[in-house]
Parts: structure tokens; sequence; C-alpha cells
């Protein structure tokens, strides 16, 4: 998953809270700062440098924490490794890529980041002239990163680029084509060309890991590589060997989550976050992979589990809404209002002062959605039009990737205002519009999807408008790209049986049965399945 610094986790009180359910929440987290384990614990990696001699396996696993984005322990070891060897220029270059921190959230560094990273990359080219040839180069790649100009993305092809002569001048240094991958994918396109990059890198990795199946780097960015709907499947191995590589690096315990959420493998979601808020020290830290407990609790409608670790974030969330994983403090309690169509919940949700422009969108799409579908049609168009103003702000600001998700959020929201006012042609042209634009970018690796797919929202409208077939065909849709959605499936059913497919009405009842096997007491969509299956 990773975000700001990617992931986040949680642990000792959710052990304690969660405990009678599974275990306890996760974490995702790029900042871990309890102590490190043994290299041992965290994969096997060699990174030969030409430093002091016994620096060297403290360089191998400083390394190993970089590749697990625990950048915090990394970022301890490679001064550690400096302050042992004031020669060793390439201490130096890890605390650089250390301070750059999570490329897949395609996010500047902080400018207190960007200014470490300068000087830690000012001190390694200082120190370069008594590195190897090959060392000079992985510190001319980050001098193209530091020193450049343009745009972050700007910077990061420029690193890229170095990275890319690094590796063929150097065809022998796996770490090399290691880190050039790691960046070609974070640079990937988010539309739907991107898959092509994507699965050319994951193909140059893929080799490597058969030999070396205990380096957390391939598992690692296999994992990203395939964290899209079209590729998810073939991530399934690196998933299920990530945490068994580097048990002590949190983010690895989260990172499988990535893959099992795309395939709907909700009880492995659940397990690996449990897993990796159990290494996390501080039980509020765990944003990022609490949004995706959340989103798999609610999936097998154990929606009580999913509230608990919703208060608990919503207690901490002026902490994160500064940073990108306030993207997940907005969302979980917007995906719990929103999931279980609990509209006036939704509609009252509080917007945060001082949050980033799409971490502000998700409660404002939530209000508009929970509004428009609960009577209050007036308060909804104040929503959609603050929504209109942030897709604006974010296109001149340069976030198109999160300019774009806005403005389908808010063509989702406007078709409920539409229809609210009686103009259903106009309602699912917007539905249609939104439904197709949010489909022109990957989800982004902070979250675990949308708060509620935009094809589903089409779905329900059509289902309300009595087109049942074509309902039936949209939540369809949506169950390709989200499989195993709960509210999808309900809605196929639904869709399915009054369009008299009995036959596809019986496939999804049957699938949302076995779906919501724990599912808390009460849930229409367990008792509609219960019933529609005794029938048959």
């Amino acid at each position: 998953m990773d975000v700001p610094q990617c992931e986040v986790i949680m642990r000792t009180a959710w052990v304690i809270l969660i405990l009678p359910i599974v275990a306890a929440p996760p974490a995702a987290a790029q900042d871990h700062a309890h102590p490190a384990g043994d290299a041992s614990t965290l994969g096997s990696v060699e990174f030969p440098v030409s430093c002091a001699s016994d620096v060297q396996p403290r360089m191998n696993k400083a390394v190993a924490m970089l590749h697990s984005f625990w950048f915090d322990a990394a970022s301890v070891a490679f001064s550690e490794i400096a302050a042992s060897d004031p020669d060793c220029g390439m201490a130096h270059w890890g605390l650089a890529v250390t301070h750059m921190g999570n490329p897949m959230t395609r996010a500047a560094p902080t400018p207190a980041a960007l200014e470490l990273g300068q000087a830690a990359t000012a001190r390694a080219a200082a120190l370069a002239g008594s590195e190897s040839h090959r060392e000079q180069m992985y510190i001319a790649a980050v001098q193209a990163y530091y020193a450049g100009e343009g745009t972050h993305l700007e910077r990061m092809r420029a690193f890229e680029d170095a990275l890319d002569a690094l590796r063929r001048m150097h065809a022998d240094d796996m770490e090399a084509a290691i880190f050039h991958a790691r960046t070609v994918i974070a640079n990937a396109s988010p539309d739907a060309g991107g898959a092509e990059t994507l699965v050319a890198t994951a193909e140059q990795l893929q080799p490597l890991f058969a030999r070396h199946p205990d380096h957390p780097g391939l598992a690692h960015y296999l994992i990203h590589a395939y964290d899209v709907p079209a590729l998810a499947q073939r991530g399934v191995d690196a998933a299920k060997a990530y945490a068994a590589i580097a048990p002590d690096a949190p983010h690895a315990l989260h990172m499988p989550s990535h893959i099992f959420t795309r395939l709907g493998y909700w009880d492995e979601s659940i397990e690996t976050n449990i897993r990796s808020a159990r290494a996390e020290p501080d039980s509020n830290a765990a944003v990022h992979p609490n949004d995706y407990l959340v989103y798999a609790y609610l999936q097998q409608g154990r929606d009580r589990d999913a509230h608990r670790v919703v208060e608990r974030a919503v207690e901490a969330a002026d902490r994160f809404y500064g940073g990108l994983v306030g993207y997940n403090s907005a969302a979980m309690p917007a995906r719990y209002a929103l999931e279980r169509s609990a509209w006036q919940e939704a509609a009252a949700l509080p917007v945060p002062t001082g949050a980033l422009l799409y971490v502000e969108a998700i409660p404002r799409f939530a209000r508009a959605l929970g509004a428009a579908r609960s009577g209050r049609p007036e308060a909804a168009r104040q929503e959609v039009a603050a929504l209109a103003g942030l897709v604006t702000r974010l296109r001149n600001g340069g976030e198109p990737e999160w300019a774009t998700r806005t403005e389908a959020q808010q063509l989702a929201a406007s078709a409920w205002v539409e229809h609210a006012a009686g103009r259903n042609e106009d309602a699912l042209r917007l539905a249609r519009r939104a439904a197709e634009l949010e489909a022109t970018v990957e989800k982004h690796p902070v979250t675990p999807g949308p708060l509620l797919p935009a094809r589903e929202l089409e779905a329900d409208l059509l289902l309300e408008l009595g087109r049942h077939a074509e309902a039936q065909r949209a939540y369809e849709q949506t169950l390709e790209r989200e499989p195993r959605r709960a509210r999808a499936l309900y809605g196929a059913a639904r869709a399915a049986e009054l369009a008299g497919d009995t036959a596809a009405a019986a496939r999804h009842f049957s699938e949302l049965a076995s779906l919501l096997e724990r599912a808390d007491a009460g849930r229409e969509d367990a008792a509609a399945a219960r019933r529609f299956l005794e029938r048959r």
C-alpha cells in the first residue's frame, strides 16, 4: 500500500480492543520507530560498498529496511554507519533515498525531508571520489533527483533515467536493477496505459524473485506492480511470501493486503493487517492499514468490528489530516457510513480543516451523496459545488490524477442531486460519465478502493428507476473490477431477481451468503440471501 510514508500501523491498545474478534488491527507504515530486528527477519539483501569492512553487514540490513519502506529505522541505521565510518559516502546515499519517502505515493517529500535529502546528497557527493564507479553512479542518481529542477514527477523521471544508466553499466548488480524497477513502478502512469509498463517491469523482476525468494524488495515491488484489478492475480505468490520474508518490518506485514483486497480475499487481508498492527508501537499510527481493515470488515458484514476501528481512528484523526494518510483518516468514517447506505450519517460527517484537497473531497463526497439520498437536495448541491471547486484547485495545483478522481466523485454525487429533482435522464447521464471517468485511472496505493465505486452508484440509480437488467449489468461490471464487494453483490442479486434472471440471482445470492457467514445479526442483505436460497 502503500503513503506519505505510505503506511502506518497500530498495535497495543488495538490488540486489547480487537483481540476477541480476530487479533488486532493493522498498520501500513513508512515510518516505524520501534527497534529493528536482525537482518534475518528483514529478508536477505547484499549491497556491497567500499566502506569500512565492519559496516557491510549493517549496510545490508539498512538497505533491507529501505526496501520495506521502514524509513525511520533505515534512517537511524544509515546515520549510525556514517558515524562509524565518516568516509562512507554510501551511508549518506542511503539517507538521501530514505528522505525521498515512499515513491509509490507519487507525492513529493515534505520541505523538511527535501532539505535533509539535499544535505545528505551533498555529503555523499563530497565523498564520492573515494567510492567505486558503481557507487558514484548511485550517488549521481540521487543528485539527479535532489539537484534537479521541475516537479516531483519530473525529478523522479531523472532519477529513473540515472538508475537505468547504472543498471546498464553494471549489469551484474542486481540491486541496481531492483532500485530501477522500483522507480519505474512508482513513475508508471495511473491511467489504463500504465498497465503495460507495470507488466513489463514485473516480468523483469519475476526471474530475480524466483532465484532470490528471500529478497524483500523483489516481493514488495511485485506487489506494487500488480496492485491493479487486471493484474492482481499475478501478485498472489509475492503477497503470500512477503510477510514471511521480512516479519520484522511492519510494512511487509501490511503490504500483502494490497493484493488480497484486489481479489476479495477478506480473511487474508484482515489477518495480515492485524499482524502488521502488532509490529507497531503507536496504536494511533495505523491509519493506512486500518483503512484496509475497515474495508475488509465491511465486505464481510462485520460492522461492529469495523466500527471499533473507525471510532479509534476518529479520535486520532487530527494528527494525520495534513498529510497523505489524512486520506485514510477521512475515508474510514466515510466508508463506514456509505457502505451501509447510512445516508443521514454520511450527510453529517465533519469536514476536516487543514487537510489536503483530495482529503477534503472525501467527506464532501459522502455528505453530498448522503444529503441527496436522504431528502436534502439543497445541502447536497452545496457539497457538489464544493467538490467542483476542489477539482479546479487540484488541476491548477498540478494534481491531475486526484483531480480526475475528485471529478468522478462530483459527477456521481451530481447524478443523485438531479435524481432528487426528478431529472432522471440527466441523472443517468452524469452517473455514466462518473463511472467512465473513474475507470480512466487506477486506484492510488493509499486506498483499498473508492469510497463507493461510481459504477456501483450508477447501478443503484438504475435499480431505483426500475431498469433492472441494466442495473444488473452495472453491478456486475463493478464486481469485475472490485470482486466480492458485499454491497455490489446484493445489488446484482436483487437486480437479477427483479429482471427475471433467476440463475444469476441464485449465483449472486449464494456468493453473498458465503461472504456474510460471520455478518452481524439483523443485516437485510444476509437475510435476503437466506430467504432467496431457502425458496430455491
